[in-house]
């Protein structure tokens, strides 16, 4: 049987390089949208998404992974996408990890499915520990202990999608 979400998992791809041009409003939020309805612990929805789309922002964020990263200055983590989406985790609810895992993997895939590329990228907790983020969340009316989990980086894929690694062998068991 042949299944369109079981066939973009299988065909969905880390992009590491794409266009600068900005996908347009209408996808983005469809892709947060799919964000929100990832399962979550106990239906607590203790997750956050922040969805930078400001080119002055998203370089300087781009910049502090770099340098969280041990990068050389001018290396870009979200390899040129125009679009960071931060996923934040409610630091006090004990599966906020998993939650924005779940919520990172829906993003990815909705991207996949309305024909843009996508990466996940870490250093999001060390960036939203820094001083200039915990304004940026005050700024923003958000209050609470929230951790950053990832950002999902999105845009138009430059160049080819990359073709997928060979499935290993010996990774499922069954017990009957």
């Amino acid at each position: 049987m042949d299944n369109s979400i079981i066939q973009a998992m299988k065909e969905r791809r880390s992009i590491r390089s794409f266009r600068p041009d900005m996908p347009p409003a209408e996808l983005i939020d469809q892709i947060i949208e799919a964000g929100l309805y990832a399962a979550n612990g106990k239906g607590r929805q203790a997750t956050k998404i922040i969805a930078v789309t400001r080119k002055d922002l998203r370089d300087r964020i781009a910049a502090d992974n770099c340098r969280i990263g041990g990068w050389k200055e001018g290396f870009d983590p979200f390899y040129g996408a125009p679009v960071i989406l931060a996923v934040l985790g409610d630091s006090t609810w004990p599966t906020h990890v998993y939650d924005g895992s779940l919520v990172l993997g829906n993003l990815m895939l909705a991207a996949h499915a309305l024909g843009l590329g996508s990466i996940w990228i870490h250093r999001a907790r060390e960036e939203f520990e820094m001083p200039f983020y915990q304004q940026l969340l005050a700024d923003l009316g958000i209050q609470g202990s929230w951790e950053g989990i990832g950002h999902c980086a999105l845009g138009y894929a430059e160049g080819r999608i990359p073709a997928p690694a060979p499935r290993q062998e010996n990774r499922v068991f069954r017990i009957s």
